[in-house]
């Protein structure tokens, strides 16, 4: 199963850098992830002054620039990883050397295998294809 653990920001203290030990502790984190074969990716987030929100209501989108300053959280950053079982996802997520009041989020990856009997069977075809090019084009 692939998990995304993501990691939380506050608008109030957003693009404020750590200290420099923070950087090495995430670092030997990310390792650790390597070193057991379960890391898929992971990446860091610019400020939400770099983003958007683009919306969709009554047949017309609607574009936000950042920064959200009026949002509850904002999200820094997320990694990816394969394990056989929330409950190791979790134990994994509980080693991210996150400062006090620091959190993050775990989430299931849904798998096209979740969208049968739901979606077209054409559908599924055509999502599953587009993986496995994906795929092969990563390698």
């Amino acid at each position: 199963m692939r998990f995304m653990i993501i990691i939380k920001d506050d608008p109030k203290t957003e693009g404020q850098m750590p200290p420099p030990g923070v950087f090495e502790a995430m670092g030997n984190y990310n390792q650790s992830l390597v070193d057991a074969g379960i890391l898929l990716a992971a990446e860091g987030l610019s400020g939400s002054k770099d983003g958007a929100i683009v919306s969709y209501a009554k047949g017309k989108h609607t574009v936000k620039d950042g920064p959200f300053a009026e949002a509850k959280e904002l999200i820094a950053g997320f990694w990816i990883i394969q394990v056989r079982s929330k409950d190791e996802a979790v134990e994994w997520a509980k080693r991210i050397p996150l400062g006090d009041g620091g959190a993050v989020e775990v989430r299931r990856v849904a798998e096209i295998s979740d969208f049968e009997g739901v979606m077209p069977p054409e559908v599924i075809a055509q999502e599953e294809a587009m993986r496995d090019g994906l795929a092969r084009k990563a390698k």
